[in-house]
């Protein structure tokens, strides 16, 4: 059997990541995917960004990942940039939408917030039709391949399993911005990579706690801005900004 990391939102939050990636070596899992919204509403977007590509095998692009490479007029959004290196902006940029995989007779897609767009949130309590479409193909992630079993996704901060008869949608919830409570989250898939055959398959939801103090310490010591509403966000688990 195989284990699989599914790690995403780390936004730039590294002693949520470094406890992350602490608690999946001490698991001794084969691998991490991401899915996206490396940068941004936390301080460390660079470091963030290094230890990514360092760490998973694969990773797609979020919303965060998408509009900071983008000229903009928003002065917060302007500090997040400068957090960035040329050669950041261009992971970034070429960052793929989604990624799929087989495993244990399903066919997984992953992406950042839905089949049509890094910005269409869907949300676990949308109606079951909003739901239900997450299993599209669409343009964007190729409308020649297979309707998936399994749909793995972040964006929304909210960690969650639904099933539905035969297919499965999860969010493994977000490693540095967590909004259900206030603890890093991450998924662990378990199955036999590559295998079509029909074979057990389980997802796993953990929560890892950080210390949040650092994670406030570090941006105050960086004078990021908005920072009153980051500090709520990381300590109430409370929406306050852009997710």
């Amino acid at each position: 059997m195989n284990r699989i990391a599914v790690i995403s939102d780390v936004h730039g939050n590294m002693p949520a990541l470094e406890a992350v990636l602490e608690d999946i070596h001490q698991r001794k899992l084969d691998k991490i995917l991401c899915l996206g919204d490396l940068v941004g509403k936390g301080p460390q977007s660079h470091d963030a960004i290094a230890k990514i590509k360092l760490h998973c095998e694969i990773t797609v692009k979020g919303n965060w990942d998408d509009f900071i490479t983008k000229e903009t007029e928003f002065e917060t959004l302007k500090w997040h940039q400068q957090q960035l290196t040329h050669e950041d902006m261009n992971y970034l940029t070429a960052l793929p939408f989604s990624a799929e995989l087989m495993m244990s007779g399903k066919l997984i897609r992953l992406f950042h917030a839905s089949p049509f767009s890094v910005y269409t949130r869907i949300q676990p309590w949308d109606s079951l039709e909003r739901r239900l479409s997450m299993f599209e193909s669409t343009e964007m992630t190729g409308t020649e391949t297979k309707t998936p079993n399994i749909a793995a996704y972040g964006d929304v901060h909210q960690a969650f399993i639904h099933q539905y008869k035969d297919k499965m949608l999860f969010n493994c919830g977000s490693v540095g911005n967590p909004l259900d409570m206030p603890q890093a989250s991450y998924a662990i898939m378990e199955g036999i990579e590559g295998d079509e055959e029909t074979a057990p398959f389980s997802i796993q939801l953990v929560r890892v706690p950080y210390d949040i103090e650092r994670s406030i310490r570090i941006a105050r010591e960086m004078e990021m801005p908005d920072l009153e509403p980051y500090i709520q966000e990381l300590t109430t688990a409370k929406y306050r900004g852009l997710s």
